[in-house]
């Protein structure tokens, strides 16, 4: 991969020797039909901005392009020069073709995502349906086996009632009860 500072450096000689101002320099990326902040411009100009870090999609490949016209092939070019210029536009075509492909990478992704959290999302609710469903189930069931013990404790009060009774009766011991 190429080293920014031998670009930044290239940049910086072909704008001495071409005398060119930040407008010119403006203008002909105007042209090109790309833009950037004289501020940008000024910032990769400026002393020792080679030693900074730029991206090179979105300022220097704009620049190399005003400046070297790397991407446009003239028919003085040398044969070597026209064979690197070529690659240089493949190379940008398939960069692009590829970030194409990994934004609609991003966004099947994206939906996927999307779709799993909704399934996700539908799965919990039945769950909750489910768990308040059995909540209620075992609150019922509660309620049944309070009532049924509340039945035997009153039954074996009854029982016990019953039995003193009985074991009280004078008739029990010979004699008739009234």
């Amino acid at each position: 991969m190429t080293n920014t500072r031998e670009i930044i450096l290239q940049l910086k000689q072909v704008r001495d020797e071409r005398n060119l101002s930040y407008n010119d320099i403006l203008d002909l990326l105007e042209k090109n039909g790309d833009y950037l902040a004289k501020s940008t411009v000024s910032r990769v100009f400026s002393d020792g901005s080679e030693e900074l870090s730029f991206r090179y999609e979105e300022t220097l490949r704009p620049l190399c392009n005003a400046l070297l016209d790397l991407e446009t092939i003239e028919d003085d070019d040398s044969m070597d020069v026209k064979a690197m210029k070529t690659v240089l536009k493949y190379k940008i075509q398939r960069i692009e073709e590829l970030e194409k492909q990994v934004d609609n990478l991003q966004s099947a992704l994206d939906k996927e995502k999307i779709k799993a959290a909704e399934k996700l999302e539908r799965e919990r609710e039945q769950h909750a349906k489910s768990i308040e469903f059995l909540k209620n189930q075992v609150e019922l069931k509660d309620k049944r086996m309070d009532m049924l013990l509340e039945a035997v404790f009153t039954k074996d009060t009854q029982h016990k009632e019953l039995l003193d009774l009985i074991l009280s009766c004078p008739a029990r011991k010979g004699t008739t009860c009234q």
